[in-house]
């Protein structure tokens, strides 16, 4: 007899972690503490508290590619992202700032962000080189882990979104 393979089976068996299976926002929040530390300096927090809604948001992000893979994304306004450029290059701050200059600064956040979510991940994981423009879109609403921060006094979101969509409901 021949059975015809229609892939219910596996289709049964498979199933994808969803981000806040693997990680929470106390996690992330940690994460981008320590970064902002890291790379703006000792005096300069993030505040655990939601902000106004970003106007003329711009973001930055990282994919990652493994058990989970999703993209962490941080978004902010550009007056924020240039003032964040001119606290990461301190001294090294140019008079005028080059769309460039804030895309390499934000995108060095993200990437040190991202990097340190991969790690905070179970499995092997590769990361992206850093994109700055309009965030990716969530695919999938339930693999979705986001916080709202301040930083001297401006929103910042970092969002850890899955890039798959949902698995069909059996």
């Amino acid at each position: 007899m021949t059975t015809i393979d229609t892939g219910e089976r596996r289709r049964g068996a498979e199933s994808r972690p969803v981000i806040t299976e693997l990680i929470d926002g106390a996690t992330i929040e940690s994460i981008a503490q320590d970064a902002w530390i890291a790379l703006v300096g000792e005096e300069e927090v993030l505040v655990p508290l939601p902000g106004e809604p970003v106007t003329d948001p711009v973001s930055s992000w990282v994919d990652v590619v493994g058990p989970w893979t999703g993209s962490v994304v941080l978004t902010t306004g550009r007056r924020t992202a240039e003032e964040l450029t001119r606290a990461l290059l301190q001294e090294h701050s140019p008079e005028v700032l080059e769309d460039e200059d804030v895309a390499d600064a934000f995108g060095e956040i993200a990437n040190v962000v991202g990097g340190n979510v991969k790690a905070a991940l179970p499995g092997s994981s590769g990361l992206s080189l850093p994109d700055v423009g309009e965030a990716p879109a969530p695919r999938n609403p339930d693999d979705v882990c986001r916080v709202d921060l301040l930083w001297r006094g401006e929103t910042v979101s970092i969002s850890v979104q899955g890039a798959l969509p949902a698995l069909p409901a059996h």
